[in-house]
């Protein structure tokens, strides 16, 4: 039986490469947080935990994620057995509350070096790939509408992205619709486009957006009002044709089956950080699944090693009916790993190799890590 040895925290500031303007936050640097784990057996499992700005959009820090999994998570799983995930997860879930992305990036980790050991890729571990590739989404956030249309065309030309996520919510409603609806109108009959706003409207405010955004031919809109705001969620629903995603409201299974049995989401946006790992981010698809809301693949704008454990998990679950978002490798401007995952056909192809299928270049994490 192989125990864990060792838990190592790297925080990496890699720049991006343009500014990515949210409704919360506008960002030009994303702060990869990664987890090396180490057994005794000389295996070494990866996983990350980044989030988005700092604490503009949720309740964990990079900087938190580093303190809370050294000081409190490390004491409590140091020399127990490598080989069960589960159970050390089950372990911090009885002794440590929330901390959801800290969380995702041991359980991750830990699902890597067994992969390693069983020379078995982690979508195997999760019960089996049911396909190679994914459909991958782009999301277009320079908040310039000229920019974003020639932005979007090189993707299409490169046949790299063929869906378009539009990122609003930070100037006024009429003005961030008319910025969707040209850019809506370029790609028309070429690419499907959607928003984002980021739980950044009113309820007043979503109705005249989302009014506007359907006229436009916008057919997904992603969590226009806050999040706990279920009847809310639940009304836009049942009063618009175009499909309402949450995300932001997403914080696990529990949170899935409020939305689900309330009818307050047309669509699911499935985030491994934001569920509290794999097994609960699979969790939250199964309700999704029984209760017939379709699934979408999100992201934190993680790194490779993030974007490689979503692709996994969302290959062998249910399938992906608006596709995902594991594009966050592509927003950096310098490639952290050995070798950086494969984007063609529109698609991020899976890594075939054992565990993630991913190693982490050591030597260029060295150049943007913290000290």
């Amino acid at each position: 039986m192989a125990r864990i040895d060792k838990i190592e925290v790297v925080i990496a500031d890699v720049p991006t490469i343009r500014q990515h303007v949210l409704a919360m936050a506008t960002m030009t640097t994303q702060a990869i947080v990664l987890v090396f784990v180490r057994r005794d057996d000389g295996i070494v499992g990866v996983g990350e935990a980044t989030t988005i700005g700092g604490l503009a959009y949720g309740e964990e820090s990079p900087e938190g994620v580093k303190l809370a999994i050294e000081t409190y998570f490390a004491p409590l799983l140091l020399g127990t057995n490598a080989d069960r995930p589960a159970a050390a997860m089950a372990l911090l879930d009885r002794l440590i509350v929330g901390n959801r992305f800290a969380k995702c990036a041991v359980e991750t980790a830990l699902f890597d070096a067994l992969g390693q050991r069983t020379e078995l890729p982690l979508s195997e571990l999760l019960g089996g790939r049911r396909c190679d590739a994914l459909p991958v989404a782009w999301t277009l956030a320079s908040g310039e509408t000229a920019r974003d249309i020639e932005e979007g065309e090189a993707m299409l030309a490169a046949r790299r992205h063929n869906m378009f996520k539009i990122k609003i919510g930070k100037r006024g409603v009429a003005e961030d619709c008319a910025h969707v609806a040209a850019i809506a109108r370029a790609f028309e009959g070429r690419a499907s486009v959607r928003v984002d706003v980021n739980q950044h409207w009113t309820r007043t405010q979503a109705v005249d957006g989302i009014a506007r955004l359907q006229e436009a031919g916008v057919a997904l809109i992603e969590q226009p009002i806050g999040g706990q705001d279920v009847a809310g969620m639940r009304a836009l629903c049942e009063r618009f044709d175009c499909a309402i995603m949450a995300d932001e409201a997403l914080t696990g299974p529990a949170s899935a089956w409020r939305f689900a049995t309330a009818g307050a989401a047309d669509v699911f946006s499935i985030k491994i950080a934001q569920s509290g790992g794999l097994a609960a981010a699979a969790k939250v698809c199964a309700i999704a699944e029984a209760a017939h809301v379709a699934l979408y693949g999100g992201t934190m704008l993680e790194g490779g090693i993030g974007t490689a454990a979503s692709a996994h998990l969302f290959a062998a679950g249910p399938p992906m009916e608006w596709g995902t978002e594991l594009f966050g490798p592509l927003l950096l401007a310098e490639e952290l790993l050995e070798e950086p995952l494969h984007y063609r056909d529109f698609m991020l192809q899976l890594p075939a190799g054992p565990g993630l299928g991913v190693r982490i270049d050591r030597a260029r994490l060295g150049r943007f890590a913290r000290n």
